[in-house]
């Protein structure tokens, strides 16, 4: 649990710096998070995923259960299909994504793959049960906190990977730390 402390200390200076150096300005009065789907100034949501993505390698070595695998990969097809469309260049972009990511290479491509493209295929052809069939798999990874975070900082990871995450891909990242018994406010959405 101490490293987990240690993160979110980082995560929060980092989130304090930038509040501090945009300050003023027309975008200046919002803060990092205004929940409208736009970059924070000075490009802080771009540097968080930065540095998500740093703290999740930092766990790789711990983060090698199938509930995170299963629940990563539900959280990413979640965040994909967050506007309810998912073309073949979107699929195939953040199929890139997962199997690019440090942490997801403890788990064989084909295995993450599979999971995310069931899940994709289920979000598109039945959006409500497609979605209760994803949550009930996020949902076990609430098991083990330091895994449950690490779901999210992928889906954040994901969602950010252009520097812009949308207010759809946000509320499905509050619903994901809801199920997950954390608090979105921990992950500045």
């Amino acid at each position: 649990m101490a490293m987990w402390d240690r993160i979110k200390d980082q995560a929060k200076a980092l989130q304090q710096q930038n509040q501090g150096s945009g300050g003023s300005g027309a975008r200046g009065h919002h803060g990092p998070s205004t929940g409208s789907g736009t970059s924070a100034p000075g490009g802080s949501k771009a540097q968080l995923v930065g540095l998500l993505k740093t703290q999740l390698t930092s766990l790789k070595t711990e983060l090698k259960s199938g509930a995170y695998r299963d629940a990563s990969m539900a959280v990413c097809a979640l965040v994909a299909a967050a506007d309810g469309h998912v073309d073949h260049a979107e699929r195939q972009h953040v199929e890139s994504l997962i199997l690019s990511n440090d942490v997801l290479q403890n788990f064989p491509a084909d295995q993450l793959r599979t999971r995310f493209n069931k899940h994709v295929d289920q979000l598109m052809a039945d959006p409500i049960r497609g979605r209760a069939e994803a949550f009930q798999e996020v949902a076990k990874a609430a098991k083990k906190p330091a895994e449950a975070r690490a779901v999210i900082q992928t889906g954040i990871v994901v969602a950010g990977a252009d520097g812009y995450i949308s207010p759809a891909e946000e509320q499905i990242l509050r619903e994901a730390c809801s199920t997950l018994g954390l608090s979105s406010a921990e992950f500045g959405i």
